[in-house]
């Protein structure tokens, strides 16, 4: 039998495109023993973390990401709300808690959040750290000393996706530029949080686009804890309405391969989990998947129902991991 040398980490630290291409490229059997291998020596195989995700301020924003329902530039039918009151949101985060979640995530379409809208969330955060809950916001991009803002207010995480390869952003978005979003994970890093840093699989992109999104999540220093990934959710009204859905087997590669190359996070199956049947989330699982999005919606996409999650992880000899 030939053995296919596995692609080793330069002595730089840095992952080249090449190197996660070949890790895509090789037979799926081979893929998943390694990267089932790799996840077996940082984890339990049978824990995922529970993570609930909130919005609490809908619609209206200004940026043109093209797969985004809330975008104000395209035409979803959704309409633009204020900022959800604080007794409502800890309202849903003891719900979630009731149903095993262990951190509940705020999100908020906003570019970037003004002082004011800083103040209340921050005043949430307090309020849900309080319940016992990890807590995680996503509010868009961040300017100097608001990531201590919100770091000060006990926030654990700060999500902020990468969607995309440097070279394919701007076929999904034009608003902002790929050094925006790097310079507010550098905020983020620098005032001492956690990283919850994706992107989205299926946008159009090429297989050697999605080497390229891998490899700069796994070429931040240090890679992001949490790193979410998305099979897109193709919304009627968004420029992506219409993309050729990707094959669920490139969407395991990248799972896998996320694996590999970001041995120590925590990867999480997020938006489009919905439309996987529960034995391609169980190779999503195999692959190295090791954490989900319990709740019925993801911001403004559909969610399994948390009942079928429970039943899926009992099938599958699967427990909830607080870690």
């Amino acid at each position: 039998m030939q053995v296919i040398p596995l692609p080793i980490r330069p002595a730089t630290g840095r992952w080249r495109v090449a190197d996660v291409l070949a890790l895509y490229e090789l037979p799926l059997p081979e893929l998943l023993f390694r990267a089932q291998s790799v996840h077996r020596e940082h984890f339990d195989p049978t824990a995922i973390q529970i993570s609930s995700l909130l919005s609490i301020k809908t619609g209206g924003c200004p940026e043109d990401c093209g797969y985004c329902s809330q975008s104000a530039r395209h035409d979803t039918g959704l309409a633009a709300d204020k900022l959800m009151p604080l007794d409502e949101v800890l309202a849903a985060a003891r719900a979630a808690k009731e149903s095993g979640a262990h951190r509940f995530c705020m999100g908020a379409a906003w570019r970037s959040p003004k002082p004011h809208h800083l103040e209340a969330v921050a005043e949430m955060v307090r309020e849900v750290k309080a319940l016992g809950l990890e807590t995680c916001v996503t509010l868009g991009m961040l300017q100097p000393g608001q990531a201590e803002q919100l770091k000060d207010a006990g926030l654990d995480y700060y999500n902020h996706n990468l969607d995309t390869s440097p070279e394919f952003y701007s076929n999904v978005v034009t608003t902002r530029c790929y050094q925006d979003r790097l310079d507010t994970l550098e905020r983020v890093r620098d005032a001492g949080l956690n990283v919850c840093c994706g992107g989205i699989i299926g946008m159009g992109e090429s297989r050697r686009e999605r080497a390229g999104l891998i490899a700069q999540l796994a070429n931040l220093e240090p890679y992001p804890e949490s790193v979410p990934i998305n099979h897109l959710v193709a919304v009627p009204g968004t420029p992506l309405a219409d993309v050729e859905p990707l094959d669920v087997f490139e969407f395991i590669r990248s799972i896998a391969v996320a694996r590999i190359t970001m041995p120590r996070a925590k990867v999480r199956l997020s938006a489009g989990r919905q439309d996987l049947s529960e034995a391609e989330q169980a190779m999503c699982f195999l692959a190295g998947a090791n954490s989900i999005f319990y709740g019925e919606a993801l911001l403004t996409t559909p969610n399994p129902q948390t009942q079928a999650d429970q039943a899926l992880m009992h099938k599958l000899g699967l427990h909830a991991d607080p870690a």
